[in-house]
């Protein structure tokens, strides 16, 4: 395996962060289309947060794709090096609009399994909160979650799910990876309606790499104190529904410009006031 140096990271306009939605099917190969081809495989890179994971480059028509399975989550690397590594690469590939996608379970009581939700909100419970580039921006977060981007999920997966589609809600993360407590449950009911791991630090850095950020998640168990879920239910899904998921995230790329933007994204990156000590900082690495 050879690692690839910065100034040879390919240039995409889209990045895809696979979860565990897709985790069990060769991701985009496990699609029949035949506008998707896939250009590279197994790129690392070499970046200043260690040794990237994985990388494959793909097109869809004219469209240029990196992604990553797992949010680049591995042995050995902390989660929040993983989720450094995969965004710098973003930035040097020029990536302008981020898909992301993962199994959640539920909070809401209104939810069951199989529910398709593509929120527009989020709850951060988790430890890792300062996990950025290099601090250079205040990072406003309204509008966190693209609009423009979770329409065109939202069309897409209508196009290819008959089952239930929440378009709005609020996904709280948690560190994981053991599972949440009836108790912790119970505390996050009224506050969030999904829960899982993976959406914090990634809204934050797509934020500033000024990339636009939306995410698709397929609810695979209930809370607990909500409803008894079985393991056996979220092994089907997790071989089962891989491919429509895949389908979903290749469509919406079909469908969303990275180019002719109509969404405030870029704009709510801006320029932090504490220059002076972010500079200092960086001279004395």
């Amino acid at each position: 395996m050879s690692i690839i140096k910065s100034d040879n990271i390919p240039q995409a306009e889209y990045g895809i962060v696979g979860g565990s939605g897709t985790l069990s099917s060769d991701f985009p190969m496990n699609v029949r289309a035949e506008d998707v081809k896939v250009e590279a495989d197994g790129l690392h890179f070499a970046t200043p947060y260690g040794e990237s994971p994985a990388f494959r480059l793909f097109s869809v028509g004219e469209k240029r794709v990196l992604t990553v399975k797992m949010h680049g989550w591995r042995s050995g690397v902390t989660r929040a090096d993983a989720s450094r590594q995969v965004f710098w690469v973003f930035r040097a590939a020029g990536v302008k609009r981020i898909l992301s996608e993962g199994g959640v379970g539920t909070v809401n009581r209104l939810l069951d399994i199989r529910d398709f939700m593509i929120p527009d909100d989020y709850l951060d419970m988790s430890m890792r909160k300062d996990v950025m580039l290099d601090g250079r921006y205040l990072l406003v977060m309204r509008d966190a979650l693209c609009p423009e981007l979770r329409q065109a999920l939202i069309d897409a997966t209508r196009k290819r799910f008959t089952g239930r589609i929440f378009t709005r809600g609020t996904y709280a993360v948690t560190d994981g990876r053991h599972f949440e407590s009836p108790a912790e449950v119970a505390m996050l009911n009224g506050h969030a309606d999904i829960v899982g791991q993976s959406l914090c630090p990634e809204v934050y850095l797509a934020r500033e790499i000024g990339a636009c950020y939306a995410g698709l998640y397929f609810t695979v168990n209930y809370g607990e104190g909500i409803k008894v879920w079985s393991h056996e239910d979220m092994s089907n899904i997790f071989y089962d529904d891989a491919a429509m998921i895949g389908d979903i995230l290749l469509e919406t790329i079909r469908n969303v410009s990275a180019e002719d933007k109509q969404c405030e994204c870029l704009s709510l990156r801006k320029e932090t006031l504490l220059k002076d000590v972010y500079n200092k900082e960086s001279d004395k690495g």
